[in-house]
């Protein structure tokens, strides 16, 4: 089974039992339709740029008919900038470096068809950093996240010395380096994207293996070595998917495909020990989804592949307490099956993209608003004293200050959307607070300043 086949037929998110709520349908707008020419199929999401443009990847179709990257203004100006061989299958977000290129995996294609890790600049310039042979991983389906000391660290979902997946670095000039190979005890098919704490580790999840082989939430050091910390049983849930997302107090949420207390998979908690909190039980397998983003108002965003009003899919909020409503039923003409992860754009809107629908059917990205205040973004949002860090967000011309959760910074304002930074002496971990001539603005993310 694939990741995007396994991804596909994910849990349920409709309705818990009174929590539905009116749609507002009013808060979406579609700002691209998707055609044959700029690629379709967009099971990838996008992110945010330091110029305030979004970027993203399409899985198919494009001048050559392998996907293509684009990138797309606030507006809804989509432009290819790159486009991809048959069989090449971009897989997952981009991921901007401290260089200014993005970084990325296709799953497949490269020199052995077992996908490759590659890096891109904002106008198409295309550098192919490694292709995978199997015996160092297979089908890189996930993202890849830049760490504190400037590496990249990944997954691939198969391959490795026993074939259920491998965790990996590279660095931004291509040294590729295997750190662990999945067994099937320790888990397996790894399944989302790492995220690093503070104190510098990584944590993930994998989809299956574990002691019940219902996955695993693992950490693992950047060095190499690997601990589980939970391995999923049926009744805490059941084949993780998506990825984990950071909380302000450390912990972690994610998603399940199965298992809970109805069988239709959960939202979950865990702290950093393997402490785990099942948060909400899903009660439908009418929808799908496998991503979450927690929103500047402490809520929890996702959407649901399936299920909605209209059978074609949905974007919902939780909050920390597990209440559950829908927020938008897609309808096709507005898009439909939103399989990639929401992102939060520094004006307060979520931004995504949907699989199909909209006008020609080839898939959509839309803009949806919950009246969510403007706010910085950093990257990346971890590093030692005196690292290089890049602050985006809008109408930053002017800023006065830049302070790491209190302890000021020196600082270079690079454009509207854009400030230079490195993380002054004595910063601890908490909110970057940056104060322009229309008001003060915080981060969505505590910045983790690590040893």
């Amino acid at each position: 089974m694939t990741k995007l086949s396994s991804c596909m037929k994910v849990f349920a998110l409709l309705f818990l039992a009174g929590a539905a709520v009116p749609l507002l349908a009013q808060k979406l707008t579609t700002l691209h339709s998707f055609e044959n020419s700029d690629s379709y199929f967009p099971y990838a999401g996008v992110i945010q740029g330091t110029n305030g443009d979004f970027f993203g990847a399409g899985s198919d179709g494009g001048s050559v008919g392998g996907g293509s990257i684009f990138k797309m203004t606030v507006k809804g100006a989509l432009t290819p900038i790159y486009s991809f061989p048959a069989g090449s299958n971009p897989a997952r977000d981009l991921v901007q470096g401290a260089d200014g290129d993005f970084y990325g995996a296709t799953a497949d294609g490269g020199e052995n068809s077992d996908g490759s890790i590659y890096k891109i600049t904002a106008g198409g310039g295309l550098t192919t950093l490694h292709s995978f042979d199997s015996t160092d991983g297979k089908n890189p389906y996930d993202a890849l996240v830049q760490a504190s000391n400037g590496d990249f660290y990944g997954t691939t979902s198969e391959g490795g010395a026993s074939g259920d997946g491998t965790v990996f670095k590279i660095t931004k000039s291509g040294t590729f380096t295997s750190l662990h190979s999945f067994t099937g005890k320790d888990g397996k098919d790894p399944s989302g994207d790492l995220v690093q704490d503070a104190n510098g580790d990584f944590y993930g999840l994998t989809e299956f293996g574990g002691a019940h082989n219902g996955g695993t939430v693992y950490k693992i050091t950047p060095g190499g070595k690997l601990n589980t910390l939970h391995s999923f049983a049926g009744k805490d849930g059941a084949l993780p998917v998506g990825y984990l997302i950071e909380a302000a107090n450390g912990d972690f949420y994610g998603t399940t495909a199965d298992g809970g207390a109805n069988g239709d998979g959960t939202i979950f908690e865990i702290t950093p020990s393997g402490t785990l909190t099942t948060l909400l039980s899903f009660t439908s397998a009418a929808g799908q989804t496998g991503d979450l983003v927690l929103g500047t108002d402490g809520n929890l965003y996702g959407e649901t592949e399936g299920g909605g009003a209209n059978d074609h899919g949905s974007i919902f909020k939780v909050t920390p307490a597990g209440t559950l409503t829908t927020e938008h039923s897609f309808d096709t003409t507005d898009g439909a099956e939103p399989l990639g992860a929401l992102v939060q754009g520094t004006d307060g809107d979520f931004y995504g993209t949907t699989m199909q629908g909209g006008t020609n059917n080839l898939g959509t990205v839309f803009s949806f608003s919950m009246g969510l205040g403007p706010f910085v973004k950093i990257e990346p949002t971890s590093g030692i004293v005196g690292a290089d860090v890049k602050i985006l967000g809008s109408e930053l011309t002017g800023a006065t200050s830049v302070t790491f959760n209190g302890d000021a910074a020196t600082f270079t304002v690079v454009s509207s959307s854009e400030i230079s930074t490195t993380v002054p002496a004595g910063a601890t971990t908490g909110k970057v607070q940056v104060v322009t001539p229309g008001g003060t603005l915080l981060s969505n993310v505590n910045f983790s300043v690590t040893p």
